[in-house]
Parts: C-alpha cells; structure tokens; sequence
C-alpha cells in the first residue's frame, strides 16, 4: 500500500467496539510485492483481537518452472515459510492455507496436487480454493477465475470437490449471485464435501438502477434460502468492499465508516445469517482487497455493530468458533 493510499485510509479512525473479543480472520491474502506479513500484523494489529488467520490462495508465487499443475504448489511453499515466521511474536498467527488447483481436472491429477500442498505446507493445508466466477458481460469488471460458464454442472469437477471431502479437505469458492442456484446444486452432488462460500454468494446489488435494487435482493435471499438447506454449505461474511459490489466507496474522497457499512448491508448480513445459522457462518476481512474501501478495525467494527443483538455463544460462533471447526484450528 502507497503511502497515499494509507493515508487516504487514516482520514476514519474509530474507537473499537468489544476490543477483547477473540477473532479468527478466515480469509485474507497476501502478495510479496502488495501485502506480506507486516502490513497483515498492521491490520490485524490496529485494535481488534485477532489471534488467528487463514490465508486464501490468491495466485501468488507460483512456480515457474516444472509441471504445469503443480505450480500452484509455490503459493503453498510460500506461504509456509511466511507462516511458520507468523508464530510466537504476540500478533495473529496464520494457522490453515487454502491453496488452488483446477479442479476440472483428472482425478489422479488432482489427487497429486492436494498430496504436493499437504507435503509443502507444515501441516497448514485445509482446502482448495477453485473459483467459480465468470460473468459473461464482465459487467462487474472484476477478473472471473472460472474460465468455464459451466463449472459447478462439470462432471469432472463434481468428482472431485467429492474427492476433497474423502480427503478430509474443504472445497472453497466465490462467484457471482446468478450463479447460487448453480453453485446450490454442486452441494447437493457432494455432500460429503464441506464447502465454503466467499463473500455472500456476492449479492452485487448497488450498482444497478434504484428500481431493480428490490428484485434483486429479493432473489439473493431465495437463493441464500435455498443454499442453505444443503447442510454442507458454510458461507463467509464479507467481500463486500470489492468493487464488483458497486458500494462506491473506493471512488469516494474518504473511505467508508462502519455505520455506513452497516446501513448498507446489514440486510445482507442478516438475512445469511438467518438462513445458515450462526454455526455455519463466519465473518471474513477478505484483505487486502477490501481495504480498497475501508480500514480493517472499521470493517470488524461493523460486524460487530450488525451482530450486536446475538448472544455471547452466536457471537463466539461468528467470530471464531465456526471459522475454527471448518479449518480445524
């Protein structure tokens, strides 16, 4: 981050709500030349208490060289190294990897990867993250990680998002809300398998004109409905600070407050939270990306805002306890 940047940033600086609440962050990044383990321990250093992350493959460090499919095994190594350095110094310690591998792919193939990344990653490796994003307008104009329109339905794929869950591995993903329903029926073919939505099932609903904003989130909570009839389904709190969610706050002059983070998704929230329950729920940074829009003690601040009528147990789940059985923390 420029100093620019962190300064725009500076500009909201708020009193922490519950500061002594233990907070595992399930979802962050982290890039050598963007994000490393300093600017982590800045964010997660900033007032909350988080005592644990998880890092979530975000195709960095790949390795050059080798066979084509286990490259992705670099961000592992990588990443073990950087967490093994995260430990006993007093700040958050990140203590699983989601890692990548395509998994439209042969099974003995992917069988391969997952053995590489459990070899490579100190004993940190919980998941493969296969996005399932792909929007064909690119209206979001955001990078879709899924080249295939018809990921979820493949055959191939199916086939091994069930493998994951014989090998006791989650299967983790984002996409965009037109795709719930799809994504909906993946669960239902492997039950076997825990699988973690990202950031909502991206409601996307702000940046479309004022008379569709009612229709469509009243879609996204039938699908949320839906999804999370399938008992194998977790869903991650957050990712809305992206600019594919069209909130705005990454143009504006100052970044967003947590109250206005919580008037304008708590709904969101809410309703996610009603379906699944709080056991299968989990607040998430999704740093850096969201920093784009918000600092990380506002963004925690807010859920603590929206979750501020939930009881001591609901609020452990959220914050940490669901975030510690699903990664085996």
């Amino acid at each position: 981050m420029t100093p620019t940047e962190q300064a725009w940033l500076d500009q909201v600086q708020e009193d922490i709500v519950d500061p002594e609440r233990p907070i595992v962050d399930p979802h962050h990044h982290m890039w050598r030349d963007r994000y490393v383990l300093e600017d982590l321990w800045a964010d997660t250093g900033s007032g909350h208490n988080v005592e644990k992350t998880v890092f979530v493959e975000c195709r960095s460090e790949y390795r050059t060289e080798g066979p084509e499919h286990l490259r992705p095994v670099g961000e592992t190594e990588f990443m073990a190294g950087i967490a093994n350095a995260s430990r006993g110094h007093g700040h958050a310690e990140i203590s699983g990897i989601v890692a990548y591998t395509d998994l439209a792919k042969d099974l003995g193939l992917v069988r391969e990867v997952c053995d590489a990344h459990r070899e490579a990653s100190d004993g940190l490796f919980r998941g493969i993250r296969h996005g399932g994003a792909f929007e064909p307008g690119r209206t979001s104009l955001w990078g879709d990680p899924a080249t295939q329109p018809d990921l979820y339905s493949r055959q191939d794929f199916r086939k091994s998002v069930a493998l994951l869950g014989e090998m006791g591995l989650v299967y983790e993903t984002w996409h965009y809300r037109h795709q719930n329903p799809d994504f909906a029926a993946a669960a239902r073919a492997a039950p076997g398998t825990v699988m973690v939505l990202n950031h909502l099932g991206s409601p996307i609903g702000s940046g479309h004109p004022p008379d569709q904003h009612e229709e469509i989130l009243a879609r996204w909570k039938s699908d949320m409905d839906e999804l999370a009839a399938h008992e194998n389904v977790t869903i991650k709190l957050g990712g809305l600070g992206m600019p594919t969610d069209h909130f705005g706050w990454h143009l504006r002059e100052t970044p967003a407050t947590s109250d206005e983070v919580v008037a304008a998704q708590r709904d969101y929230y809410l309703h996610a939270i009603d379906c699944f329950g709080p056991d299968r729920c989990m607040f998430e940074s999704n740093f850096p990306v969201d920093k784009l829009s918000m600092s990380y003690h506002v963004y925690w601040n807010a859920m603590k805002k929206i979750s501020s009528g939930f009881s001591a147990r609901e609020k452990d789940m959220l914050f940490a306890g669901t975030a510690t059985r699903v990664y085996k923390l």
